[in-house]
């Protein structure tokens, strides 16, 4: 890639109107496509067919953040699109989103707690220039992505749910500016680049659980107005630009962060902080690989938390296929745990009938993988892995370990 090209601005109204912003877009995406060509290695066919499903994904995320939700004048807290899930999403944590132009604005955003047992709001700050839809982002490609990244993502502010201040129903108050409204308020904090709101409900058991309410207006009284073509070329520039950036992130990952960490599991705090990461929780991430005729044995001892779970992902950090089944993972809900407290996770491709939690990596060979840990009371846990022949396992049961060095990880960083 060269050096990214001094951007050059046009009228954003004249840019959607022309098509030109159109174009733009379509070109982004173009390139976004071309980015599983920077993988070095084997990459089968479910791997490459799930690469063009997750950039469809991306577009749907990006269409429905930025062009149906990201009005100044009406802020909605909104739920990610069904199936599009970035970076090891869980499956039993629900996120909502509200998208700024920028933190110029004071927000007041009034709610219940409902049941669910844990939730955090989070703001967040990204490189996304005001003026993004004034300029043509193909040209420079992924070299683009230095001056105009959303999946470069800052947390900047939190609150947690059992730290809200509440009335006897369990209703509250939230308000959500650059400076602080006094004692006697929940206060989000924003910046002045701040990029969007973000509300993860964490659920342990989905059943009979109400769901906590949120409802956010503009402090000023803002209305709804039109949309313009302005509008228009700003928010193709942002839908387009997420695409890109979230698929090259991915491939990034792949190639480097997660390349050193093969079959283990590294908490770095700076690596999941960057990426929009709340610091009320580890996680840690890497990369698996298990061979038709392999299968692999983790233990780790999770301790006291709020919530846990063990994933099996692909190699763009999805959830399998398999999660709409209650596979693919494990949590402190539905885990079997040994005596000690410790958790044994199998991955194969048949079950080899070994005590512990079975999981199918459902055709696939290799992914990342993630272990979360939500409150937790102790450091992170040590994650020790044994990577044994299928038949073996079969025939000797754990014995098998018996004659295995394993891989132990769990670092935190």
């Amino acid at each position: 890639m060269t050096d990214a090209q001094e951007r050059s601005y046009q009228d954003g109204a004249q840019r959607a109107s022309s098509g030109d912003a159109w174009l733009d877009y379509c070109r982004v995406l173009e390139i976004a496509g071309t980015l599983i060509d920077t993988i070095e290695g084997p990459i089968n066919d479910l791997d490459r067919a799930e690469w063009f499903r997750f950039l469809t994904r991306l577009m749907r995320n990006g269409a429905e953040r930025f062009m149906e939700n990201s009005e100044s004048e009406r802020p909605r807290l909104r739920d990610t699109p069904w199936r599009q899930g970035i970076n090891f999403q869980s499956p039993d944590q629900d996120h909502l989103l509200c998208e700024f132009i920028n933190g110029t604005h004071d927000y007041v955003i009034e709610g219940t707690l409902g049941t669910i047992p844990y939730f955090v709001i989070a703001s967040w700050s990204a490189p996304m220039p005001v003026d993004a839809g004034n300029s043509n982002w193909a040209e420079n490609g992924v070299d683009g992505l230095a001056e105009f990244n959303p999946a470069a993502l800052r947390t900047t502010g939190f609150l947690q749910s059992n730290m809200l201040r509440t009335d006897k129903d369990g209703k509250f108050e939230i308000i959500v500016s650059s400076n602080n409204p006094g004692e006697g308020h929940n206060w989000l904090p924003i910046e002045a680049d701040c990029a969007g709101l973000l509300v993860r409900n964490v659920y342990h058991d989905r059943a009979g659980i109400i769901p906590p309410q949120f409802d956010i207006r503009r402090f000023d009284g803002s209305k709804p107005r039109p949309i313009s073509l302005t509008d228009i070329s700003l928010n193709l520039a942002r839908a387009g630009q997420t695409v890109l950036a979230y698929a090259n992130m991915v491939c990034h990952w792949w190639r480097e962060t997660l390349a050193a960490s093969e079959n283990m599991i590294v908490f770095d705090d700076e690596v999941y902080l960057a990426n929009g990461g709340v610091a009320d929780r580890y996680h840690g991430f890497g990369r698996w690989s298990c061979q038709h005729n392999r299968a692999l044995v983790i233990e780790f001892t999770p301790g006291t938390c709020e919530y846990w779970i063990f994933q099996l992902c692909n190699m763009w950090q999805e959830n399998l296929d398999n999660y709409e089944d209650g596979n693919g993972y494990t949590q402190n809900k539905i885990s079997k745990k040994l005596s000690d407290g410790t958790i044994r996770v199998i991955v194969a491709h048949e079950d080899p009938g070994v005590e512990g939690n079975y999981i199918s990596p459902f055709g696939h060979t290799q992914g990342g993988m993630s272990l979360r840990l939500i409150k937790p009371q102790a450091p992170a846990p040590k994650v020790v892995l044994y990577d044994v022949a299928l038949e073996e396992l079969k025939q000797f049961g754990l014995d098998a370990l018996k004659t295995h060095k394993p891989v132990v990880s769990g670092v935190t960083r």
